[in-house]
């Protein structure tokens, strides 16, 4: 513990959440520092030595056990400020844990973040790549932007940045803009360099070249090919038309999100999660804006929910609507993309005239949303419900009854309840195989526990199955915006609290005060109090969550974005292993991935 820092004050036995309870008693309270947060996440700082044994205890020698590992990052602490009664670190590598079943029985108490403090220019932690297989590239990623290196790691090499690239760009010494590096040339012999540097050398994979009867083919599957949905590049080694193994390459989209975070205000960051999921558009505001709105201690009034409801069900539509067409040409069927892109065109009449843009409306605020709904909205939404129900049924017909789809993706690339949760599978590609997961009902925020729908299950876990469950959700969004349209509560669009950002314009000269506080907060930003505070929703691709620490700034300290497409892509090579070639391009539909969701 810090020398000048005061102890965190002592909570009783009794209120501790159970599973503090149960580590407490296995390994004794001393071993732990437990830290509060915003988000009433229990979150506990171990010692190094001691983490693999609690990591390990938390998967598997507890009731109702945390078999999913959601997110593993770090933090550079050597320039943040408000840190009282934390342990020195110049680093902190924290592991967000997650039970399914404990989360679905509290209504949200199924989570715990381990954090463990770490000193020095290159710290060093074990690896728990054996441990949870979906570590293997959080760990490169930390390694990669942070510089902490995870022995006994297969293969820690850079994943989002070139290998050529210097340094760890999210230490806090590292430069944020451009104009703060050297400018930028590139000679032959520099192009040549960069090229060799991406050649794939299949040794390093613990891949073989031959074996006694064949010679293997190595295929570059992108970075540029329309069945890849983005820059992403796969390599493959192939026996014939079979696929031993595979290497998903990625990081061609990676913009540093994480890093502009740290110099944009907590207001002018909203923008930038736009970019994030691109066809998520304000699905992508929602849970940063939770995240602002729990450490300020903001509570927004009922209208601005439903609101927020409404058109987050919208651009789930958009992007199902995106996700079924492709999926339905990636395994040959050319007609149904063009009658659902003129349908999504549909969806986005309505949200162009609420919100004034179409796919990046940027449109939430912290406290409420940009402006009412305008004169009208009703009757559109209403057009687009009497509308987009009936051509659900179309799409059926010719889609999932299509007898070569069902050919093509009945039986394919399936996968466990028990591996989805063991790789990090959420949304759609976990309630494929049976699990009832939806955190819009297990832990409800934005007023979705009033909402009447149901979650769409499957059995198989294969590539038909991811999509009938996401024609099923867009059946069931219709039912939630039919809710909202029927029952829109009078009200404000905006929370009345200082820190809500931009502050209500009427107010603006009805004295100093909120004039000052106006031009403070609209030139300047909110200073958010500092703390820790994390808010998780059900997007459009799965689990969608910003991890936001304040340090009593008017930006961002550390800004972490758990993405669900990441976990998805590397769990590829597992599931597509001995299947071939044509079954990865349905597999890669059905995931339903977005590459600026994969690299922020």
């Amino acid at each position: 513990m810090a020398d000048d820092a005061p102890a965190l004050p002592a909570t009783p036995p009794t209120t501790l959440p159970p599973v503090v309870r149960e580590l407490y008693a296995r390994f004794g309270e001393t071993t732990f520092i437990l830290q509060p947060t915003a988000d009433g996440i229990p979150t506990l700082w171990t010692p190094s030595q001691k983490l693999a044994e609690v990591l390990h205890v938390l998967k598997l020698g507890v009731p109702k056990p945390y078999g999913m590992l959601l997110d593993l990052s770090a933090v550079d602490e050597r320039l943040r400020r408000h840190r009282e009664g934390l342990p020195e670190a110049d680093f902190t590598v924290f592991y967000h844990l997650l039970s399914i079943d404990r989360d679905i029985e509290t209504r949200g108490g199924g989570d715990i973040r381990i954090k463990v403090a770490l000193k020095g220019e290159t710290p060093h932690l074990p690896s728990i790549a054996k441990q949870w297989a979906n570590a293997n590239w959080y760990e490169r990623e930390v390694w990669d932007l942070f510089g902490i290196v995870f022995d006994g790691h297969p293969y820690l090499k850079r994943i989002l940045l070139p290998p050529t690239w210097q340094g760890h760009p999210l230490r806090k010494d590292h430069p944020a803009r451009a104009t703060e590096f050297d400018p930028y040339t590139l000679d032959a012999m520099k192009q040549d360099l960069e090229q060799e540097a991406l050649r794939f050398n299949p040794e390093d994979w613990g891949m073989q070249r031959h074996s006694e009867e064949a010679d293997f083919m190595f295929l570059n599957l992108g970075p540029n090919h329309p069945s890849a949905h983005g820059a992403f590049r796969i390599v493959l080694q192939l026996d014939g038309e079979e696929i031993l193994d595979c290497v998903p390459d990625i990081g061609y989209h990676h913009r540093g999100a994480e890093k502009m975070a740290e110099r944009q205000s907590w207001h002018s960051f909203i923008p930038y999660t736009d970019r994030i999921d691109y066809l998520g558009g304000v699905m992508n505001n929602l849970p940063y804006v939770l995240a602002v709105e729990q450490l300020a201690g903001i509570v927004v009034p009922d209208r601005v929910k439903v609101i927020r409801v409404m058109m987050a069900e919208f651009f789930r539509i958009t992007s199902h609507l995106l996700f079924y067409g492709t999926y339905a040409q990636d395994v040959g069927a050319m007609s149904p993309i063009f009658y659902m892109f003129t349908d999504r065109q549909k969806a986005y009449d309505v949200i162009e005239a609420v919100t004034g843009f179409r796919m990046h409306p940027a449109w939430y605020r912290i406290g409420g949303v940009a402006q009412d709904l305008p004169q009208g909205w009703d009757r559109l939404v209403r057009e687009f419900l009497d509308w987009f129900p009936k051509r659900l049924r179309e799409y059926e017909k010719a889609a999932l009854k299509n007898g070569i789809l069902r050919a093509r993706t009945i039986g394919v690339a399936d996968y466990t309840a028990r591996e989805a949760i063991e790789w990090g599978v959420t949304g759609p590609g976990l309630r494929a195989t049976g699990i009832n997961y939806d955190l819009r009902k297990a832990r409800p925020y934005s007023g979705y526990e009033n909402f009447d729908f149901e979650v769409p299950l499957a059995s198989r876990g294969d590539c038909y199955d991811r999509c009938v469950v996401r024609a099923e959700e867009l059946r069931q969004s219709c039912r939630i915006i039919e809710q909202c349209l029927d029952n829109m509560p009078a009200g404000p669009y905006k929370a009345d609290h200082p820190l809500t950002c931009p502050p209500p314009k009427d107010r603006m000269l009805h004295d100093i005060e909120t004039l000052i506080t106006h031009f403070l907060d609209v030139s300047w930003g909110p200073v958010i109090p500092p703390g820790e505070g994390y808010f998780a929703i059900e997007a459009t691709k799965g689990l969608n969550s910003y991890y936001l620490t304040s340090d009593g700034s008017t930006m961002s300290y550390r800004t972490r974005i758990r993405t669900p497409s990441f976990p998805h892509l590397q769990m590829i090579p597992h599931v597509i292993r001995g299947q071939m070639v044509p079954d990865l391009i349905a597999l890669l539909a059905s995931i339903d991935f977005v590459m600026a969701d994969v690299d922020r």
